[in-house]
């Protein structure tokens, strides 16, 4: 995913990020709960490490990141700058799993999106097709829920997640 970064805060969380196996979390904010509190960041989210990085035409700084981990956030505390640092325990990834045949359509209409904005394609150079999780997790990137629905969807398996999301296109 590409990002960029133009915030004091950011700059210094990338910086020290350097030379980490993993960078810092992205995560899903929930508009509903209280900035003080940190309530507003939901509980699931995804380790990831820097790829890439540029410094951009507009002066900000443009990285490139892969998530490698799932992970809980078990603690949140906010620096004199706003940023934010918290304790996490990881959360076991989807194992690779063969895709079911029922599924065939999802996988068509994701490869067709994939075509139609090439930029999202070009994220996943060697997609895996035939993979269930990989495919219910790059659905869940690109569907627009709310993030609550994507939290707890993220929490079942890639079988109930595919069901759900094959049910939601299918009513489009």
């Amino acid at each position: 995913m590409p990002l960029r970064i133009f915030e004091p805060r950011y700059l210094r969380m990338v910086k020290e990020s350097f030379g980490r196996e993993h960078a810092f979390a992205m995560c899903m904010l929930d508009p509903k709960g209280d900035k003080q509190s940190n309530t507003h960041i939901w509980p699931l989210a995804t380790l990831v490490r820097v790829v890439d990085f540029d410094a951009l035409d507009d002066g900000m700084l443009g990285i490139t990141v892969e998530g490698t981990q799932k992970i809980e956030i078990l603690t949140i505390d906010t620096e004199i700058d706003g940023l934010r640092l918290g304790r996490v325990r990881p959360v076991e990834n989807w194992s690779h799993q063969p895709l079911p045949e029922r599924f065939s359509p999802l996988r068509e209409k994701l490869a067709q999106i994939y075509e139609d904005y090439p930029d999202l394609g070009s994220l996943y150079p060697t997609p895996q097709w035939q993979d269930a999780a990989w495919l219910a997790q790059r659905w869940l990137e690109v569907v627009p829920l709310e993030a609550g629905q994507k939290q707890r969807l993220w929490t079942s398996d890639p079988d109930q997640t595919l069901s759900l999301l094959d049910q939601l296109v299918q009513n489009q």
